[in-house]
């Protein structure tokens, strides 16, 4: 987050995704229309991160915990992700 110094361990590392490299694994993103911590608003466009089969996922009336506050809806969307 560029709030303290790094481990230059991990310089290589860092840089390499600083550079944001596109994703090839099959992803679906998912989120509570009515999150208030990680609005879903913040994914919108993020496709153009990916190179592999991507979805992206709004579950109505759900918050900030969709396994939790809508399971069957999350179940499926890792059912839909192992078929990949």
């Amino acid at each position: 987050m560029g709030n303290a110094a790094g481990d230059p361990r991990y310089a290589t590392l860092e840089a390499r995704l600083a550079s944001l490299p596109k994703i090839n694994v099959p992803t679906i993103v998912i989120h509570g229309s009515v999150d208030d911590v990680n609005p879903p608003q913040k994914s919108e466009g993020h496709s153009k991160y990916f190179t592999g089969p991507y979805q992206r996922r709004v579950f109505e009336n759900v918050g900030h915990n969709p396994p939790q506050e809508s399971p069957k809806a999350f179940a499926e969307a890792v059912l839909d992700l192992c078929k990949r």
